[in-house]
């Protein structure tokens, strides 16, 4: 089978997902072609260079509607005879695109691809879309919905993590993502977002906030407590899942889970023949990709089982693999997958997650995989994995390798 390389990978900044953010007044579209012409001019890509651009967002209404990849190529100075593909596997949907485009030029499908993902979570709010399992009673019931939040508090309960835990974790993403933008590890990959006059709108991730310390998290209030022991009452529909949960512990709160940005990430894909013929060298091959589904109602676990099977599927062991990348969703999600796998915490998220800079759930996928990628070469280390946690009980992973 044809091997898949990565030959780039770039992100813009994450801005506040608020109306006043720096990228509030930014389109979807516009960002996205962005993106695109960074890397067909980083690349020196010319005519029908790649052979699909595979877009991910997980809010495909209004201006994320309809195919917004194929009108981010017509927006961007690709050639319009390259297509685009819109794809939605909620928060994996950045990585999925990767995934699917390298496993498009394994099978033999075209020599290059264009994946990532777009979301401008100020301008298309999360949610806004309608989801069937969450309003639909004829899934809803049958399935025991509860909210996201719900879920990251029962993976706590359940796995004994506490509110201090989550805490420390959240507290240390800010303490790397600062360190690690002071040393400008992210400026090899940062696209800045620009006006139609050239000038800088944003050049680096706004929602970092520095000065968190144990303290002012402890003062946070939990945000899902409510909706779980009052009105709708979440937790008693959690607990008819699992009836050897007396109660749930709400320890999540908006200090320990990821933030809402807006953002966007590309990643060029392609064979050797590819490269060859653009003068690109390789800067990593895609060894496995995967995708699983799990229990609907803790939703969140997808990481560990999805690493479990990309492990077996690529003939490893987590002890080769040297750096990690856990999308930081919220704090129990990342602690279940370092308690479960044992993994040295000086191997995992080490430039902070999103829990610090924030979740473009679109985008996050592709953005984890490049900074996985940067940091492979800055530390000289050869395999990487990153994984997320996805919407309704599914997770996803991938395994880079250097070359």
């Amino acid at each position: 089978m044809t091997e898949a390389y990565i030959y780039d990978a770039v992100r813009t900044p994450r801005g506040k997902g608020r109306k006043d953010g720096s990228l509030h007044e930014v389109t979807s579209l516009a960002i996205s072609a962005g993106v695109l012409n960074a890397l067909k001019e980083r690349n020196n890509l010319e005519g029908h260079a790649v052979e699909d651009v595979i877009w991910g967002n997980v809010t495909q209404v209004m201006e994320q509607g309809a195919c917004l990849a194929r009108s981010a190529v017509l927006a961007s100075d690709l050639d319009e005879k390259i297509p685009g593909l819109s794809i939605n596997r909620f928060c994996a949907s950045g990585m999925e695109a990767v995934n699917l485009a390298a496993n498009q030029v394994k099978g033999g499908a075209g020599q290059a691809y264009i994946a990532g993902g777009v979301e401008m979570m100020s301008r298309v709010p999360m949610g806004s879309d309608g989801a069937a399992i969450a309003v639909d009673p004829t899934i809803a019931m049958d399935q025991y919905f509860v909210p996201q939040g719900i879920s990251a508090d029962i993976i706590a309960t359940q796995h004994g993590i506490s509110r201090d835990d989550a805490d420390a974790l959240a507290v240390e993403s800010q303490k790397r993502a600062k360190a690690a933008w002071d040393a400008k590890r992210f400026e090899k990959s940062i696209v800045p977002v620009r006006d139609v006059n050239g000038l800088t709108i944003l050049d680096h991730d706004e929602f970092i906030r520095p000065g968190t310390d144990m303290q002012t998290l402890g003062a946070l209030k939990p945000s899902f407590k409510d909706m779980g022991e009052v009105m709708p009452g979440f937790d008693k529909v959690a607990m008819l899942k699992y009836p050897a949960m007396e109660s749930v512990n709400h320890i999540h709160h908006a200090g320990n889970s990821s933030g809402i940005v807006d953002g966007s990430a590309g990643v060029l894909i392609g064979n050797e023949e590819f490269g060859k013929q653009y003068g690109l060298k390789p800067r990593a091959r895609i060894r496995q990709t995967c995708k699983i589904g799990t229990d609907p109602t803790i939703m969140l676990t997808g990481p560990v089982p999805a690493t479990q099977k990309i492990l077996a599927d690529a003939g490893m062991s987590i002890s080769d693999i040297d750096l990690f990348e856990v999308n930081e969703a919220f704090a129990s999600v990342v602690l279940l997958f370092q308690r479960t796998f044992d993994v040295d915490m000086d191997k995992l998220n080490v430039n902070g997650g999103s829990i610090a800079m924030g979740h473009p759930l679109g985008a996050t996928g592709a953005m984890i995989i490049g900074t996985l990628l940067d940091e492979l070469e800055r530390q000289d280390k050869q395999f990487g994995l990153a994984t997320l946690c996805i919407a309704s009980g599914m997770g996803a992973a991938t395994i880079i390798e250097r070359v």
